[in-house]
C-alpha cells in the first residue's frame, strides 16, 4: 500500500482534537497559544493544517469524553482578498497622521 495511512491519519486527527480541548478547555490556554503548541511541540504539522483539523473535528461534531466544542470565537485571521489589496489612490506621503487636524 503506498501513501499515507486513511487510519494513522484519522488517529492522528483525533489525538490532536483531544489535544486541542485539553489545551483550551482544561488548561484554558488561549486559541493562539494552543495552535502554536499543537504545531511546534507536538504534532509538527503547521499551523494552517492544526486550524483545518480542528475546524473539521468541530465541524463533524466529535466528542472529547462525550463533551462536544462549539464553533470558537477565533479561527484565525482571514486573508485579505486580492481586491482589497490594491493600491490605493492616495499616495503614503499624502496621508495625514492627524486626518482632524487636516481641516
Amino acid at each position: 500500500m503506498k501513501g499515507r495511512s486513511k487510519t494513522l491519519i484519522e488517529a492522528r486527527d483525533r489525538r490532536m482534537f483531544e489535544r486541542y480541548y485539553y489545551w483550551t478547555e482544561v488548561r484554558r490556554l488561549r486559541f493562539d497559544d494552543t495552535i502554536r503548541k499543537l504545531s511546534e511541540e507536538e504534532f509538527f504539522v503547521s499551523e494552517s493544517r492544526v486550524l483545518a483539523i480542528v475546524r473539521q473535528m468541530i465541524r463533524q461534531g466529535a466528542t472529547v469524553e462525550g463533551k462536544s466544542l462549539k464553533k470558537p470565537f477565533f479561527t484565525g485571521f482571514k486573508i485579505p482578498s486580492k481586491v482589497s489589496l490594491r493600491k490605493s489612490s492616495v499616495r503614503v506621503s499624502e496621508r495625514s497622521l492627524f486626518p482632524e487636524s487636516d481641516q
